[in-house]
């Protein structure tokens, strides 16, 4: 790496670190804390449990808060050197733009895919650590009720064998309803199994009055009728809850064995779809963001600076009001839920290299 670049890099790191701690104590200060507070007062939690809370609720946070650092970061890198005429001196020597700031990002392309690797091994864990934490040591909610949209995996070395989708568990009388079960070899589906409901009897899930679908690549083979079927692979209903995953708990592999799922009961997957793609979205954004905030941070005067600094913030609260508008729509069915996700980074994405053009002049 050449000298400039470690210098323009150096420039750029310190700004990003700060943001980051910076924007996660807002969204710390401004959420986490007052649900803490909350479940102190009104469920009595103890110190422990506060401080998992307040721990586990960070990587996501965290994830958030890079696009918004790594905007301000390359904004005040190149606001900096644009100040103290710095970069007409590099640009006077030859140096395009485009090569100042590809140091900047190179780091933030790099910050993306490690927030990608971040998103999908560490937050869908703390997420859900933190959903025990709540139900079970500070609600002490250990029966939470009917629990919609219920899927059950049997995964052997590595592959799924079996996929169970019931639309509804009921606890109290221990019972599935509308199931439909899929049955793979090597990752193809060979088998579905559908029945109206399921009771727990005598230590194994029974399936009632259900049909069985032999399948083949041109379509079905074999079709028989069963009274009663065991569920041998099934959790006890016990666990069944306790195992159950929201969205933001599951990993990108888990995401796409729930739409299988979902899709094969005729059920909704709009939120699935959506979440999945939000997984890449919202990493890609701290790319994104640098090719937004490097070029604003070119500015002819010095006492322009503020003015640049001023329009980041606006673009940070545009992105994530256009994120919750075209979210709105996807899940109201007005356009694709996966285009949703996307709309605030193709928006970005067009402004950043329409600025950088216009930088390079």
């Amino acid at each position: 790496m050449r000298i400039l670049d470690k210098y323009i890099l150096k420039q750029f790191m310190g700004p990003f670190l700060f943001g980051v701690a910076a924007f996660t104590a807002i969204f710390v200060g401004s959420d986490t804390l007052l649900k803490i507070a909350e479940y102190v007062t009104k469920y009595g939690a103890s110190v422990t449990s506060a401080i998992k809370i307040f721990i586990l609720a960070l990587p996501s946070i965290v994830v958030y808060t890079f696009p918004m650092a790594v905007l301000l970061g390359s904004l005040m890198c190149f606001s900096k050197l644009s100040g103290s005429s710095e970069l007409i001196v590099m640009r006077s020597a030859g140096q395009s733009f485009t090569r100042l700031a590809m140091p900047v990002f190179i780091t933030a392309f790099i910050i993306s895919i490690g927030a990608v690797a971040f998103n999908e091994f560490v937050v869908p864990w703390a997420n859900h650590e933190y959903q025990l934490v709540l139900n079970v040591e500070i609600k002490r909610n250990m029966n939470p009720g009917v629990t919609d949209h219920v899927v059950l995996r049997d995964v052997q070395d590595g592959k799924i064998v079996h996929l169970l989708y019931a639309r509804k568990y009921d606890p109290k009388a221990k019972t599935l309803s509308n199931i439909t079960i899929q049955e793979f070899q090597d990752e193809n589906l060979v088998r579905m199994e559908n029945a109206p409901r399921a009771e727990w009897k005598n230590g194994n899930w029974v399936m009632e009055d259900g049909v069985i679908y032999d399948l083949t690549t041109e379509g079905v083979d074999r079709m028989m009728h069963f009274s009663n079927q065991v569920i041998n692979y099934a959790e006890s209903p016990d666990k069944i809850q306790k195992d159950q995953k929201k969205e933001e708990e599951m990993t990108i592999r888990e995401l796409a064995q729930q739409v299988k799922a979902f899709e094969s009961a005729h059920a909704d997957t709009t939120g699935l779809v959506m979440e999945m793609n939000r997984r890449f979205s919202l990493p890609l954004a701290s790319f994104i963001f640098a090719l937004v905030g490097a070029p604003l941070g070119v500015q002819k005067q010095r006492s322009s600076s503020s003015v640049g600094f001023g329009i980041s913030v606006v673009i940070i609260f545009l992105y994530y009001a256009v994120m919750t508008f075209a979210g709105a729509l996807g899940r109201g069915h007005v356009i694709p839920p996966a285009l949703s996700i996307w709309i605030p980074n193709i928006i970005a994405f067009i402004t950043g290299v329409l600025l950088i053009r216009r930088a390079s002049r």
